[in-house]
């Protein structure tokens, strides 16, 4: 085979490896480096739900599961949904258990869109919404959004995007870098321009659970919603079960069903142990749950005011464990930022360009890490700053 037959797709030709994952392979195997950068939990996952996937081992569950997923698992996140939020979905009908949310926003992209359909993306916005969109032969149009606006997305920002093939929106909250959430007011008056333009919603909530200062709202639950809504949540954040795999959508059945279609063909089935995992952390971690917010709401609160001390302009993030401070008063760029404080003061975090064109002059810093490595790295920030 000559090298003009072996060509990989142009599709993938085209993506740009992982912003955040290019850069840390700079950090593997430099020594005492404080790692501020994967938006990993800190914590052990809780010991009862490690309790109960050694169990499951041990009573011999290591066979797949229903595509779908198990269903004891999809009727207890049921329960959970109707008990925190009064929000209804049928186990049989619609809902899927997913490897991760990051599969999940994967099945429901493929699920929906034709070659050509454009899909409307906040920038900046987590790595992977791009590309995968792309992967589905979608168009990504990109809504800038500002830090004068603290990032949010707005309906006039919404507006400006919206034009004829439009077909769907990502919707992150509280979101990944910026740690921007919504009041069930702003959440309203996005939601009219959702259902008078008929955009159908695809709404990564996995860091739900993190929202310190107001109570989280599916936008879901809001009238005129559900219908158009892909509801994605998971257990890797708020439970600290990154490793696991496990993620569920909720949405439509017509879509849900389409997503299975795929999911079979790809991944068949989530763990069967993760799943067994999750249904413990719903049943009994509710406490787990609440002393891990109590620790980073006491982390983020530490953060923000030692990096406006030290001159980085930061805003409280309303929700998730990461902080999006401004770097231009410092005349380098994201990315020039990052690489000088590893290098030179081994504090590794993310530039905020890993996350859209709208995150230059901005780093992605993560407060999943013990408060002695917090006070630390803020020291090495304020000598390499000064």
């Amino acid at each position: 085979m000559n090298g003009e037959q072996m060509k990989i797709s142009k599709v993938v030709e085209k993506m740009k490896p992982s912003g955040i994952r290019e850069f840390f392979d700079l950090v593997i195997g430099m020594k005492d480096v404080i790692s501020l950068g994967v938006g990993e939990p800190d914590f052990v996952t809780p010991w009862n739900i490690c309790e109960s996937a050694i169990f499951s081992l041990e009573k011999g569950y290591t066979s797949y599961t229903s595509n779908r997923g198990l269903y004891e698992l999809r009727s207890a996140i049921s329960k959970y949904l109707k008990n925190k939020h009064s929000l209804s979905y049928s186990p049989d009908h619609n809902m899927l258990i997913t490897t991760g949310v990051s599969e999940a926003v994967d099945l429901v992209l493929r699920a929906i869109l034709n070659r050509g359909d454009k899909i409307l993306v906040p920038d900046p916005s987590y790595v992977s919404y791009e590309p995968v969109s792309e992967l589905a032969g979608g168009r990504v149009v990109l809504m800038k959004t500002s830090g004068r606006d603290n990032f949010k997305l707005t309906p006039g920002i919404l507006k400006k995007y919206i034009s004829r093939g439009i077909k769907a929106v990502i919707l992150n909250y509280p979101a990944n870098p910026t740690g921007v959430s919504y009041t069930r007011k702003e959440l309203l008056a996005l939601s009219k321009v959702f259902i008078d333009h008929d955009l159908i919603v695809i709404s990564d909530e996995i860091y739900d659970e993190l929202t310190y200062d107001f109570s989280h709202t599916p936008i879901a639950t809001l009238s005129g919603m559900k219908q158009r809504t892909v509801y994605l949540n998971g257990f890797s954040k708020a439970f600290a079960m990154t490793g696991w795999r496990i993620g569920y959508a909720c949405g439509p059945e017509e879509i849900i069903s389409a997503m299975t279609k795929i999911h079979q063909y790809t991944m068949l089935c989530a763990p069967i142990m993760g799943q067994l995992g999750a249904i413990e952390a719903l049943r009994g971690s509710a406490n787990s749950v609440l002393e891990m917010k109590r620790e980073y709401k006491r982390r983020r609160e530490f953060i923000v005011s030692r990096l406006n001390e030290i001159g980085l302009e930061c805003r409280m993030p309303e929700g998730t464990f990461y902080v999006f401070p401004s770097i231009k008063n410092t005349g380098m760029g994201s990315v020039d930022f990052a690489k000088k404080l590893l290098h030179k003061e081994k504090v590794a975090v993310v530039p905020g360009t890993a996350f859209g064109s709208q995150g230059e002059g901005y780093i992605r810093i993560a407060y999943a890490s013990s408060m002695d490595n917090l006070k630390e790295a803020m020291q090495r920030i304020e000598h390499f700053l000064k």
